[in-house]
């Protein structure tokens, strides 16, 4: 259960931050202050600040191997990715989907390598 309750946890930020910092993009959007190049750029951005914050969570809550417990929580989220946009919004899966999840999955090792080895003696 212990174990569950911390990969929960770690997919929580990474929606609490999608969530957050998308929300605080579409209001730099409504005001007009975002333009539409930089829209694009954050587009793609957030996601991989969000996924690598979740595994740096995940990185500070483990004892050994930060990169697998980040390849983890990684591979559920993007799961959890596919599945919507598959059927959710009904997309197909294209090569450039495909290179943006491999980045998401390195992103979520990159941050829980990070995580583990930022943790305090």
């Amino acid at each position: 259960m212990i174990i569950i309750k911390k990969y929960l946890n770690s997919i929580i930020i990474v929606g609490l931050w999608l969530i957050g910092l998308t929300l605080l993009l579409t209001i730099l959007s409504y005001f007009n202050i975002a333009n539409n190049t930089i829209n694009n750029y954050c587009k793609i951005i957030i996601p991989i600040i969000a996924f690598l914050s979740g595994g740096w969570y995940i990185g500070k809550r483990s004892n050994k191997r930060g990169w697998l417990e980040g390849l983890k929580i990684g591979l559920i989220s993007l799961l959890l990715f596919i599945l919507s946009s598959l059927f959710i919004f009904n997309t197909n899966l294209a090569i450039k989907n495909i290179i943006y999840y491999f980045i998401l999955l390195i992103s979520t090792t990159l941050g829980s390598m990070i995580g583990i080895n930022k943790k305090p003696s």
